[in-house]
């Protein structure tokens, strides 16, 4: 099952490749024009997020996808790297995989010569690891 911070993630990602989220039935589209503010997600992210997952918004569908946001929140979906691009996909856990990702409308990717879309990242905790290995490794 893909929990709600997994489907979080999903749409993020696709929106940092200029994927749009419709909602109200394809009558309106989101993309946030920043998804990441540091740490945390963009407050322009957490806006589109309450109103994807807002009762008045209707079916939402990542744009290029069959599957609302609310059918990826149950049990039937998980959420996997693609084969031939490694960015977030679905799967039905007793279904075919889908026919295509969501990158096949998508003229130059993969790209491998551009930063890969990300989560947000807490630079305190990675300084922090990093600092606990060099410890580690300076002690044996």
């Amino acid at each position: 099952m893909a929990s709600d911070s997994e489907v979080r993630k999903y749409i993020a990602y696709w929106f940092q490749l200029g994927k749009k989220v419709l909602i109200r039935n394809g009558s309106e589209a989101l993309l946030p024009k920043s998804v990441i503010a540091g740490d945390r997600y963009s407050s322009q992210f957490e806006e589109c997020w309450e109103k994807i997952i807002s009762p008045e918004s209707g079916d939402c569908y990542l744009q290029g996808t069959n599957e609302t946001i609310a059918e990826l929140l149950t049990p039937t979906w998980e959420i996997s790297p693609c084969a031939r691009c490694a960015m977030p996909v679905l799967l039905a856990q007793s279904a075919m995989p889908p026919e295509s990702c969501p990158c096949n409308d998508l003229a130059n990717w993969p790209d491998t010569e551009n930063p890969q879309p990300r989560s947000p990242v807490s630079t305190k905790l990675q300084l922090s690891g990093i600092r606990d290995r060099l410890l580690r490794s300076s002690g044996e």
